[in-house]
């Protein structure tokens, strides 16, 4: 499974309740925070970043805390196997809640089982700690016998089934491992914190001084703001307003006048036609090459969507092709590993615009796929990317 996460007990600090300093616990906070992702529906960062603005906790603990949120969100599935075994009974959300927090502990990090056990314990509701240490205890001891990968990996059967027939075997389940992980991101040059699938890119859009790009689908401006530092003047776009806001909220943060943000629909931009040297398209997806930064996305998406989105992405290519000039580039990129999402979607413009020529792309650690490039997740320790860079006849 990718080998065991670095999470480590941390001082002492009166985990049952308030610590010495007078802050929450870290396992009360990540309890929390699971709460709010497993009974409210909410999203794991941003149920996350509320508990710990509100706890008081130090750097090390809020380190402890964001492992045991994403950590079991991420393994929740493997989680509930584990304690599933030795409960006579289905159990509350509550409970269910607690019971993955001690399981994460115990089976995915480096913490003493018998501290996992005791202060998860601590942190059950007074009716239930005889169960809940109980089942901890059998899951300390019990050896464990996998039913199947889905189970192992802890992500729903339609992924894996997915993953398997459109990356093969190998591939599928390297990935899968590798977004398992802890996600990691690369400060750029002006501390922007961004994966460096997305720098990259960036970078591979080739964005020169005096330019005009268009970003149609730019929230949250990460890749806008790079293309602007290259010098290029940049209409960053995006549906939503708030998401728009998003952008313009980097773009000052940043200092990048070149950008200029619009809220707009990328299948019906308003621009006219061949009025760009390079259009970027990083189109909306099913994001199956960032479950490691989104800890819940597994949990969220839906085999459904992906059909659903890949046809939005054809809209979306096709109206950016007609804003290209002549001798221009478009460069389609998506977050995911779906042959529909990828290749998918390549197939049609080499239908629907065959006037468009592929620019070459095989360089490490890219691969050839179709007629652009796949980064896998355990190639580079990044997000997962398909890229495909086409230029206009001259």
């Amino acid at each position: 499974m990718g080998g065991r996460a670095t999470a480590r007990e941390p001082d002492a600090d009166g985990v049952r309740g308030r610590s010495p300093r007078g802050s929450m616990s870290a396992r009360s906070v990540a309890l929390r925070a699971l709460q709010r992702i497993e009974q409210k529906g909410a999203y794991a960062n941003l149920a996350l970043r509320a508990e710990l603005d509100r706890s008081g906790l130090d750097e090390r603990d809020r380190r402890f805390v964001t492992e045991l949120v994403y950590g079991t969100t991420r393994m929740r599935r493997a989680c509930d196997f584990l304690v599933d075994r030795f409960l006579l009974r289905p159990v509350d959300e509550e409970i269910r809640s607690v019971l993955r927090l001690g399981a994460y502990q115990i089976h995915f990090t480096d913490v003493p089982p018998h501290a996992a056990v005791d202060e998860t314990v601590g942190l059950a509701p007074r009716r239930a700690r005889g169960l809940v240490n109980a089942v901890l205890r059998r899951v300390v001891d019990a050896p464990v016998e996998w039913p199947n990968d889905a189970t192992l990996l802890s992500y729903p059967d339609w992924i894996i089934e997915l993953m398997t027939a459109d990356l093969g075997a190998e591939n599928a389940r390297r990935a899968l491992e590798s977004m398992n992980q802890p996600a990691t991101a690369t400060p750029r040059d002006d501390d922007y914190v961004q994966d460096m699938a997305s720098q990259w890119v960036a970078e591979l859009v080739e964005a020169q001084p005096e330019e005009r790009i268009a970003d149609v689908c730019a929230a949250p401006g990460g890749k806008a703001t790079l293309l602007a530092a290259k010098g290029a003047s940049v209409a960053a776009m995006d549906v939503r307003p708030s998401r728009a806001a998003l952008v313009a909220e980097n773009v000052r943060r940043l200092h990048r006048p070149r950008v200029a943000i619009l809220v707009g629909d990328g299948r019906r931009p308003p621009f006219p036609e061949a009025s760009f040297d390079r259009v970027l398209v990083d189109a909306p997806c099913s994001g199956l090459g960032t479950l490691r930064r989104r800890a819940d996305a597994r949990w969220r998406i839906d085999a459904a969507s992906v059909d659903r989105l890949a046809a939005l992405q054809r809209e979306l290519v096709d109206a950016a092709a007609g804003l290209v000039r002549s001798g221009g580039v478009l460069v389609y990129s998506v977050c995911t590993l779906t042959e529909r999402e990828s290749v998918g979607v390549d197939e049609h413009l080499a239908e629907a615009h065959s006037e468009l020529e592929p620019l070459p792309m095989s360089e490490p650690p890219w691969r050839p796929w179709g007629r652009g490039a796949l980064l896998l997740p355990h190639d580079a320790g990044t997000d997962g990317m398909f890229l495909l860079r086409l230029r206009a006849p001259e």
